[in-house]
């Protein structure tokens, strides 16, 4: 089964499980006959994890909140350039770990810098590239943060109140993109929630029903 080339973002707040969930939906496309590529955003390039360390690991550097959000469109830049256009180029899906989106609601909704202005740098950055889906994972951030069972990132550590913020933040967005952005319940079970994604994703692109 082959179709044009789809671009999918998986997102949500920190502890929904979106990076667990690239896997699943990845190996689901490729068993029905789809050339498929996944990437993490920051990161999938060279340039792009160099970034991501500065971003969410390097503590004894300090970063603005513009400086971060523009190393964020940095980076995402490069894995454009780098990886998803030619993979769209040469007929592939691509699953995303984050996107633009997450910028908006992270530096933006939730950090204070104005989201349209965001949007606009990130035009920019992608080449005006967008997602045909984008799926949210949604959890109450309480129990997100119990399901990070590693050390917490830079974001991660910056509070419960924050946190609440991201969600608030993605809901908003949800609600006024509802074209191309859909919200999943992200509170059961790691087979159910891969089963509904999949779910979504066969019912919006007509493809293998038994999913």
């Amino acid at each position: 089964m082959n179709q044009q080339p789809r671009f999918i973002v998986l997102d949500g707040i920190d502890g929904a499980g979106k990076s667990s969930q690239i896997m699943p939906l990845a190996q689901w496309l490729r068993s029905i006959g789809q050339c498929v590529v996944t990437c993490r955003d920051p990161g999938s390039t060279l340039t792009g994890d160099s970034i991501r360390s500065i971003l969410l690991d390097r503590r004894d550097l300090a970063v603005s909140l513009v400086a971060e959000m523009l190393l964020y469109m940095a980076a995402r830049a490069q894995l454009v350039s780098e990886v998803i256009r030619p993979a769209l180029d040469r007929g592939n899906w691509v699953i995303s770990d984050r996107f633009l989106l997450s910028n908006v609601v992270y530096q933006g909704h939730a950090g204070g810098l104005d989201p349209e202005s965001i949007r606009r740098v990130g035009a920019i950055a992608t080449g005006g590239l967008e997602p045909d889906l984008t799926i949210l994972l949604d959890l109450d951030p309480v129990h997100a943060a119990d399901r990070i069972s590693r050390p917490l990132d830079k974001l991660e550590e910056r509070g419960e109140a924050y946190r609440a913020s991201v969600r608030a933040g993605y809901c908003a967005e949800a609600s006024r993109f509802q074209e191309n952005t859909v919200m999943i319940d992200a509170s059961g079970g790691f087979a159910e929630v891969a089963a509904s994604i999949c779910r979504l994703v066969s019912l919006r692109y007509s493809l293998e029903k038994d999913v």
